[in-house]
């Protein structure tokens, strides 16, 4: 099984981004976290992150063929990009939406998805956790189809 982790804008600085919001774990500790997760459920993961909307949605048109399913984290660009949610309705690949904060408890700008109805679910609110939440239910529902 082959699933693609796609993760938007500003997530690169994590760790000293906002640390009271994301908190201190950096991006490379989270993937070093889902890889060793994937590697026990014997998941071949791809990593991307990019802070360019255009290369957001280049990545997502890059999953037919190649993922299985993925998981989302698209930052900012939950919130704003049609450019995104129409790549995803052109691949049709099974993904699961996450967030590190609870997007719910936010701004009210930022209590919208954009993606969030042709996702399979979506996991908010877990900090580094929602990645291992968010591998586990989509590996879950690809093995079960």
């Amino acid at each position: 099984m082959r699933i693609s982790v796609l993760n938007g804008p500003n997530l690169n600085l994590l760790g000293q981004r906002e640390p009271e919001v994301y908190g201190r774990t950096t991006l490379a500790e989270i993937e070093a976290m889902v890889r060793e997760a994937a590697r026990g459920d014997g998941v071949e993961l791809a990593w991307f992150q990019t802070n360019h909307e255009g290369a957001m949605v280049d990545a997502v048109q890059g999953l037919r063929g190649t993922a299985d399913g993925a998981l989302i984290n698209a930052a900012a660009l939950t919130h704003s990009s049609l450019a995104l949610r129409d790549a995803l309705l052109a691949v049709r690949v099974p993904f699961v939406e996450l967030h590190l904060s609870n997007i719910f408890a936010r701004e009210p700008e930022r209590r919208h998805s954009k993606i969030a109805d042709l996702a399979l679910g979506v996991v908010t609110g877990f900090g580094p956790q929602s990645y291992l939440l968010a591998l586990q239910a989509l590996v879950g529902r690809l093995r079960a189809a």
